[in-house]
């Protein structure tokens, strides 16, 4: 961490007057970072794709609401998150490159739709693959989450959202840090769950309004679902470019992301 201890948290004011905490790393043109469920600035892939595209930007982190340092204001609505994302564009100057990761993906998209400015949007990975049969992934959440229940949301989570492993949740369990990060970040998954939708299926008639250059993108090694998710992203979006990256899955590597970044965004 040491390319980043000297980094300064900012602050920046959304519609509801929520403060949303946000720091930049780089000079050049403002590219906004946006995790996924459970990340925040230190808690995910934003610190290390900060620093590779710092080297041709002016890279921004930001903890989305209700993570690290940034405030919460109820009642939530996908539209507050997308005001956030507007509320750090605005003070970062009012112009920027916006990239999200996962569920961050599928915000930034959101967001392009619904009017944020932005100079033009690349997603990695949206996951809009649908939910398991029989499963209410946002009524779950909210009975766990309710009713206190931190750690079985997160391993809810994991394992029937996800997909991973049943022994995963023991494993992490054995990490304190990521699992404290992650039960402290736990409330904030039903804002994912929201954010991609009851069913979590691609959302074309709202990705259709997306007027700016978009770049859907995937790693060549997830799984079928998740490739043919993006596809139906892409031609959704109106001129939208479709690049899948080999070798890579969903837990992408900076270094992988970089090249197609850097050429979309022009650094």
């Amino acid at each position: 961490m040491a390319a980043t201890a000297a980094l300064t948290t900012e602050f920046a004011t959304s519609a509801d007057g929520t403060r949303i905490a946000f720091d930049r790393l780089g000079a050049g043109p403002a590219l906004i970072l946006t995790d996924g469920a459970l990340c925040s600035r230190e808690f995910g892939p934003a610190r290390d794709l900060q620093k590779v595209m710092s080297a041709g930007f002016t890279a921004i982190a930001w903890d989305r609401r209700g993570r690290g340092e940034s405030g919460d204001t109820q009642p939530y609505a996908p539209d507050r998150e997308a005001e956030d994302l507007h509320a750090i564009i605005e003070a970062v100057g009012g112009d920027a490159f916006v990239f999200g990761q996962s569920s961050g993906a599928a915000l930034a998209f959101r967001a392009a739709a619904a009017g944020v400015p932005m100079r033009r949007v690349a997603g990695f990975e949206a996951p809009w693959v649908g939910r398991r049969p029989g499963e209410d992934y946002l009524q779950t959440l909210d009975r766990l989450l309710d009713g206190d229940e931190r750690g079985k949301a997160v391993d809810y989570f994991l394992t029937t959202m996800v997909g991973g492993p049943g022994f995963l949740p023991v494993m992490l369990r054995l990490m304190r840090g990521p699992w404290r990060s992650m039960r402290e970040a736990a409330p904030t998954l039903r804002y994912d769950a929201r954010v991609m939708g009851a069913d979590f299926a691609v959302p074309t008639t709202v990705l259709a309004r997306i007027a700016v250059p978009a770049l859907v993108l995937v790693g060549g090694r997830s799984p079928v679902r998740m490739a043919a998710a993006q596809e139906q992203v892409a031609a959704a979006i109106p001129g939208a470019e479709h690049r899948v990256l080999d070798g890579q899955s969903h837990q992408v590597s900076a270094a992988a992301l970089l090249p197609g970044l850097t050429a979309f965004f022009g650094g």
